[in-house]
C-alpha cells in the first residue's frame, strides 16, 4: 500500500508538469476515484487499444475504442487508420513499465483486464490516444470514473480534426441521416424534439415521426444512474446534445443509453 500512495503522488507531480496534463483539480479528481494496482512491463501492443504484460494479462484500456484490426476474425474488415492506432500506442508504451488503475469493473467477459494505464512519469495512456485523435470515448455503466475528462480529451482533438476526426469514415453523424450506419458505433448529434416517459421507459424522439426517426432510449432499470448524474431526461426535449452508442434498427435508428456520460448537452 505504502507504494501505491507513492506513486500516486509522482502522479500528481508529473500531471502538473507535462503540456498534456489536466489543471490540478481535476488531476486530483480523477485520481481520487481510482483505485491504484498493479505494475508490469508492456510486452506487446495487440491494437489500439489493447496490449499484453509480462504478467500474462492482456489488458483493455478502459474507456476508449481505436479502430479496429481483424485480428483473426473472418471477413471483418480493417477500420481506417487501425495501423496508425496501433504504432501510436506501440510508441507509448512498449517495453516501458506502466501501472494499472481501476474504476470500475476490472475483468470482462473475454478475460481481459480492464484498467487506465499510467506511464512511470505520470502520462495517463487512455488520454494521450484520446488527444491525438487516435481513440474515441468508448464507457460502459459499470466503468465510468473518469470519463468526463476523457471526453474533454476527445473533444479537442475532435476539434483540431486530428487522427481519426479528419477521415469522413468516424465522422459526428447527424441525426437525419443514419440510415447506412445501422449496427456500428456512432457519434451522434442533434436536437431532440420530443422526450416521453412509456411506463418508466424514457425515448428521445430527434424527429416527429418516432416510428422512423432516431431515437435515444432510457430503459426503467437504467433511469436511476441519470438521476445520480443530476440529468433530468424528460427536460431534454428541445435541447441540443451529442450522443453516443451502438445503432440499432427499432422503429427507426435507435441508441439505448445506460448512463448519462453518452449524452453530452450541448446548448448550455
Amino acid at each position: 500500500m505504502r507504494i501505491y500512495v507513492t506513486f500516486l503522488q509522482v502522479l500528481a507531480v508529473a500531471f502538473f508538469a507535462t503540456p498534456l496534463a489536466a489543471p490540478q483539480a481535476m488531476a486530483d479528481n480523477m485520481l481520487s476515484r481510482l483505485e491504484v494496482g498493479e505494475r508490469a512491463t508492456v510486452v506487446e501492443v495487440v491494437d489500439g487499444d489493447t496490449v499484453l504484460l509480462d504478467d500474462g494479462w492482456q489488458v483493455r484500456l478502459v474507456g476508449i475504442q481505436a479502430p479496429k484490426l481483424p485480428l483473426g476474425r473472418k471477413n471483418f474488415q480493417k477500420w481506417p487508420l487501425a495501423d496508425e492506432s496501433k504504432k501510436a500506442l506501440e510508441a507509448l508504451v512498449m517495453g516501458r513499465s506502466v501501472v494499472l488503475a481501476y474504476g470500475g469493473q476490472r475483468v470482462d467477459r473475454h478475460g481481459r483486464r480492464l484498467a487506465h494505464l499510467f506511464l512511470d512519469d505520470g502520462s495517463w495512456v487512455q488520454e494521450i490516444m484520446l488527444s491525438k485523435g487516435m481513440a474515441r470515448v468508448y464507457s460502459f455503466p459499470d466503468n465510468r470514473a473518469i470519463v468526463a475528462e476523457m471526453l474533454l480529451a476527445e473533444g479537442r482533438a475532435r476539434q483540431d480534426g486530428a487522427g481519426i476526426w479528419g477521415n469522413s469514415w468516424y465522422a459526428v453523424r447527424t441525426a437525419d441521416s443514419l440510415s447506412r450506419d445501422i449496427g456500428s458505433f456512432q457519434v451522434i448529434e442533434g436536437r431532440i424534439v420530443a422526450a416521453a416517459d412509456v411506463r418508466g421507459t424514457v425515448y428521445l424522439n430527434f424527429g416527429t415521426d418516432w416510428r422512423s426517426d432516431f431515437t435515444v432510449k432510457v430503459s426503467k432499470r437504467h433511469r436511476k444512474s441519470f438521476s445520480v448524474g443530476e440529468v433530468d431526461l424528460m427536460a431534454l426535449e428541445g435541447r441540443r446534445v451529442r450522443v453516443r452508442g451502438w445503432l440499432d434498427d427499432y422503429n427507426g435508428p435507435m441508441i439505448e443509453a445506460t448512463h448519462p456520460e453518452q449524452i453530452e448537452i450541448l446548448d448550455n
